[in-house]
């Protein structure tokens, strides 16, 4: 008679039977009316899965294990730029042999630069060849700090989260476990884009390798090796960004609510990420998601978040350091170009400064309304400071010959001949 009063023998037939009867574990059932329970367990037991593989999928699209970069020098890509590389660090070489063999009545100092060319030549190569494997055991070391720092424990950001999915103070709620759901989708659309900007940055610097380290054939000038060092070393630990939010992970432990504002937190420092670690192109791509937000959303909330992530700024192309100025991709590239090719000797043509056409417009827009403020304060100040004749008024604006500066005009005194001539004086008496 038990097993009639069952609400799961309602499903019998369908494939929702077994599941209503087995509890949380896949298990039997415990009894009658516990069908109910089984439901509930396994509905937390999907939302806890669900948390858990967009924690996971967060997790490797910012640090991800493995990159697009070539892992070794036989690479089918790389190749072609290491075969490149080879053939112009010999050829610098060999240009400083002869140069050396035609000045060798210098004596100490052409013998010099010619085994320091020879010297750098060889680690040129050696270096060419060693960067793809350097690069991808650099990005595994990475990615394994970024777990052992954000997903190892109770006391990280994204653990923290799985724990309060489960066992948080708020985790039986449903408006809270919408947010943060909503949360976590937002933060894989930045997380995304971060996956693709520092994926392609990483596979151009990695190909650049041979073309940059054969500029060391020359001698003992690495300009261009340092400033491709700290680009390509830029790009890797961007994702440390998120360093920041460490502090803060143990007063939000136990609050799904809080473990939400963090992951918007962690939105902003992505958005950074892009817009300060990605070189060339980073600042346009964070613009460009921060016009993509602000066209399809009138949330005050969701404006505010992306404007901390890509502050306002005006871009220049050609002109010397400003205030709240970028370089756009042309320009950063040239600068870097031009670094490039001082490393080989050739001297690059610096281009007049200027502005973009849009910053100006956008400049002159900003500045308009303060230009037109001191303008109408610098006219108020000057008339106040222009003085008035004591006990004259100044005439009305509507009389005749009154000056534009409101003062009154004094007749001037009228001249007497000198010579009088005969009958112009007085009439005398008779």
């Amino acid at each position: 008679m038990a097993d009639k009063d069952d609400p799961c023998d309602l499903l019998k037939g369908t494939p929702g039977y077994e599941y209503c009867r087995g509890d949380h574990a896949g298990g039997g059932h415990p009894g009658p009316g516990a069908g109910g329970s089984g439901v509930a367990d396994g509905a937390t037991d999907h939302v806890q899965k669900l948390a858990d593989s967009l924690l996971g999928t967060l997790k490797h699209l910012v640090a991800p294990g493995k990159s697009w970069a070539p892992e070794k020098a036989d690479n089918a890509v790389y190749a072609q730029f290491f075969w490149l590389g080879q053939h112009l660090a010999v050829a610098i070489f060999v240009c400083v042999v002869v140069v050396c063999a035609l000045t060798a009545w210098q004596g100490a100092p052409r013998l010099k630069q010619m085994g320091t060319s020879t010297g750098w030549a060889l680690a040129a190569v050696a270096g060419m060849a060693s960067v793809p494997g350097v690069v991808m055991l650099l990005n595994r070391a990475i990615s394994s700090a970024f777990t052992t720092m954000f997903a190892s424990n109770e006391s990280t950001l994204f653990g923290a989260i799985s724990h309060d999915m489960e066992h948080g103070a708020d985790a039986g709620n449903p408006l809270a476990v919408l947010l943060i759901f909503a949360a976590l989708v937002v933060a894989l659309a930045f997380a995304a884009l971060v996956f693709m900007t520092r994926q392609l940055g990483i596979l151009v610097f990695v190909c650049m390798a041979p073309l940059v380290l054969a500029s060391l054939a020359r001698g003992d000038d690495a300009s261009a090796v340092r400033a491709w060092a700290g680009r390509l070393l830029g790009v890797m630990f961007a994702p440390f960004a998120l360093l920041v939010l460490s502090p803060f992970v143990a007063f939000a432990k136990g609050s799904l609510v809080v473990d939400a504002v963090l992951l918007v937190a962690a939105d902003v420092l992505m958005l950074r990420m892009i817009f300060h670690g990605i070189p060339y192109f980073g600042p346009r791509v964070a613009r460009g998601a921060r016009a993509f937000v602000e066209g399809r959303t009138d949330n005050r909330v969701a404006r505010a978040v992306v404007r901390a992530g890509v502050p306002d700024v005006y871009e220049r192309e050609n002109s010397p350091a400003r205030r709240r100025t970028v370089d756009t991709p042309s320009r950063a590239i040239h600068q870097d170009r031009g670094v490039l090719l001082a490393a080989y000797g050739v001297k690059q043509r610096k281009r007049e400064g200027q502005m973009t056409t849009a910053s100006t417009i956008t400049q002159v827009r900003e500045r308009a309304a303060r230009t037109a403020e001191i303008t109408q304060a610098r006219q108020q100040a000057r008339a106040a400071n222009q003085p008035q004749t004591p006990g004259c008024r100044a005439p009305a604006s509507g009389q005749s010959g009154a000056p534009a500066s409101g003062r009154p005009r004094t007749p001037a005194p009228r001249r007497q001949p000198s010579n009088p001539q005969p009958g112009s004086g007085p009439t005398p008496n008779p």
